[in-house]
């Protein structure tokens, strides 16, 4: 009897790590969304504004998604890009897809460009799901993070040339300044531009520290383009 309890209590202790491993394993696994089509990204750039263009920013959309299991649909960050220095202007509403998407919850915040872009869509202090499923910061939390990058008026249009709204497309984590949206807007967005999920002010600049200033943390949308 005391060599069989001993047996036992010596495959009890063998197992028992081979158990916490597996917990270990199953916690540091992130959680997975692979049908989720937008996101707001999680954390933001490691040079502030400055993606090193809009397909750095881009790359920063995918790479998140395929952390989240949605690596296989190609993504997009809505950004425009202004016609300066010689650049071709980009429309952000152009380069996303025709929707419909829906956030880590499976919320539906638009089902097309038109409805992304009217009264209608759904993008909301509740809505806005960063791509590990955690909501964003809004401006009810003591560090307010509901200013997102988006260099787009309100139509999803670029800005004129002229003046940098898109911290020089994209490439400057130092000066300019760079549109935003408040990812949190309440009420109508006609009612005041403050309300604007995508077009709601510029930023104080674009370094990490000046876009915490303004209310962010150079945080992307990021939409399922196919």
């Amino acid at each position: 009897m005391q060599t069989k309890l001993k047996l036992l209590a010596f495959a009890t202790a063998a197992l028992v790590p081979m158990v916490l491993s597996g917990d270990l394993q199953a916690q540091q696994q992130p959680p997975q969304f692979p049908n989720m089509t937008f996101f707001v990204t999680s954390i933001g750039g490691p040079d502030g504004a400055n993606y090193g263009g809009i397909e750095g920013a881009d790359k920063h959309c995918q790479a998140l998604a395929a952390k989240a299991g949605a690596g296989a649909k190609t993504w997009r960050a809505y950004l425009s890009v202004q016609a300066n220095g010689g650049a071709k202007p980009v429309n952000a509403r152009d380069r996303i897809g025709n929707g419909p998407w829906v956030n880590a919850n499976g919320v539906q915040i638009a089902s097309s460009v038109a409805d992304l872009h009217s009264d209608n869509n759904k993008i909301t202090a509740a809505t806005i799901v960063a791509e590990n499923g955690r909501l964003i910061p809004s401006r009810l939390y003591t560090v307010n993070q509901h200013d997102v990058l988006t260099g787009t008026q309100m139509d999803g249009t670029a800005p004129p040339p002229g003046k940098d709204m898109t911290c020089n497309n994209w490439t400057s984590g130092n000066e300019g300044q760079a549109l935003v949206g408040h990812a949190d807007r309440m009420g109508q967005r006609d009612d005041v531009a403050s309300k604007s999920w995508n077009s709601s002010h510029p930023s104080r600049g674009c370094s990490a520290p000046q876009l915490v200033a303004s209310g962010g943390a150079g945080l992307l949308y990021c939409f399922a383009a196919n």
